[in-house]
């Protein structure tokens, strides 16, 4: 391996003379807010300054109008030569229900029932791009050579549109991918998701005057309430690491004197196991299945999405996170204690110890206000609990992602607090910490043979050498393109 190091402080002062650009774009991205498969603007406004970057972008990849590659070769790649496809993987979708003004520690919608960035979404993609130009310009500079792709990825939050890309190939041409996520923490993600499906359970019954002739109907809204019911029953004998969560998407109508005639549930089936999901998912089917010959109605489903587990790449997180204590974390900005001291005061202690926990984090860590240091690599997986389609690019090509330190220490995920914080100048340190070590683990991909060979390898080695296997079935096409021929 190679032992003149990275000349990081030059990298540093690259990514800082941009940091005016991308904090900016990662603003404008947190005003647009736009939801799964919609993000349009968003999509745009990363492409525009992409090609203002010189990168080459094709859109519409996968048949999804808001997925996109950017691509740019740097030294002798440009002139045809071999060198690693090197990968960074941006997202820009929010969530609903979670609309907020920027630094207000209150809540307080913009718009009642809007949308809002409370995942950092808004940053994650910038950041990656970011990530993805500085790697390039560096690359350029050193003479080496390698490819670097950004890849816009939509519908992160309850759409895998990372997994309907990597069903169409997208991502099989590249030696490394990397990315990121807003966290409270600084350093090297190695964790432990689940693999999940996500489905739709559509009742049709037959409606009926509910006291005039009751005998004659029914009740599609009475075959819901007992699959969840059975599903209820069935949590007890499934693994305690599984999760099956469910939301009413049609109850049938808000007229209480008629036997509804449809109802329809949309279910979300979590494993630590692609294989374990596919089969709790089918004893969820069975319930559905059950239900509907119980109140005598017709039931059918449809998949929606699905996205596998993390292979977790230690070469890769070793290097990343060497790389990040190397940089060294920013301070906390001093304009932004008496905000942040504001924020801390909606936390319960729950709240805090589970931020902790869930980034492995030493405990006395949770009389801290904010993460000024970076985590020593922890080896041993974290379990987080929720799900990500970086999971699927995982299974294909060896991955590796980094937190950057965001928010205030004890933010839960998904909520009016994340998106409070979107704009302050931590969560641009933040993001600025992330960007500089996801270059920095790119040069040294791009520089070492025998460290992209170790990746590869251990990547064999956890998928034992399988070929990726999409969890999402060949005929279900993505929202936008659902009433269209695929």
């Amino acid at each position: 391996m190679r032992n003149d190091p990275i000349d990081l402080q030059q990298l540093d002062a690259r990514v800082e003379a941009k940091r005016p650009v991308y904090t900016a774009l990662a603003d404008k991205i947190w005003d647009l807010a736009e939801l799964r498969f919609n993000e349009h603007q968003s999509a745009k406004a990363q492409i525009e300054q992409l090609e203002a970057e010189g990168f080459t972008v094709t859109a519409g990849i996968a048949g999804i109008p808001t997925a996109f590659i950017a691509e740019s070769k740097v030294g002798p790649a440009e002139g045809g030569a071999k060198g690693p496809v090197i990968g960074f993987l941006g997202e820009f979708d929010a969530l609903s229900g979670l609309s907020q003004q920027a630094g207000v520690a209150e809540p307080m919608p913009i718009t009642a029932g809007g949308i809002g960035h409370g995942c950092g979404h808004n940053l994650l993609g910038t950041g990656a791009m970011l990530a993805a130009v500085a790697a390039r310009d560096a690359l350029k500079e050193s003479g080496a050579s390698a490819t670097i792709r950004y890849f816009g990825c939509p519908a992160e939050e309850g759409g895998s549109g990372k997994t309907f890309m990597a069903r169409e190939g997208v991502f099989h041409e590249l030696d490394v991918a990397i990315t990121w996520h807003a966290h409270a923490f600084n350093g090297a993600q190695h964790v432990a998701s689940l693999a999940n499906i996500q489905c739709y359970f559509r009742f049709v019954g037959k409606p009926s005057h509910a006291a005039g002739s009751p005998h004659l109907g029914r009740s599609a809204l009475d075959a819901a309430e007992l699959m969840n019911i059975g599903v209820n029953f069935l949590r007890e004998h499934m693994p305690s690491d599984c999760r099956v969560h469910y939301a009413f998407t049609d109850a049938g109508g808000t007229s209480p004197n008629v036997v509804q005639g449809t109802a329809e549930l949309l279910y979300l089936v979590r494993a630590p196991k692609v294989s374990q999901a596919l089969q709790l998912f089918e004893r969820v089917v069975a319930i559905a299945g059950g239900a509907a010959q119980m109140t005598e109605t017709k039931m059918s489903y449809e998949v929606d999405k699905a996205c596998s587990e993390i292979v977790p790449n230690n070469v890769l997180e070793r290097t990343l996170a060497g790389c990040m204590e190397r940089i060294g974390a920013p301070s906390m900005p001093e304009s932004g204690r008496a905000f942040a001291e504001q924020i801390r005061k909606t936390f319960t202690e729950e709240d805090i110890a589970s931020s902790v926990a869930n980034a492995a984090a030493p405990e006395e860590m949770a009389e801290a206000l904010v993460h000024e240091g970076v985590l020593p690599f922890n080896p041993s997986p974290v379990f987080i609990g929720g799900s990500t389609d970086v999971g699927d690019v995982s299974w294909i090509v060896p991955t590796v992602q980094a937190w950057g330190a965001c928010y205030t220490i004890g933010t839960p995920f998904h909520t009016w607090q994340m998106v409070a914080q979107g704009k302050e100048e931590l969560a641009h340190n933040g993001m600025m910490l992330a960007a500089k070590a996801m270059a920095a683990t790119a040069l040294e991909v791009a520089r070492d043979p025998e460290l992209l060979a170790a990746a590869k390898a251990e990547h064999k080695r956890r998928t034992g050498g399988k070929p990726y296997a999409c969890p999402i079935p060949e005929g279900v096409v993505p929202p936008p393109l659902r009433g269209k021929k695929a």
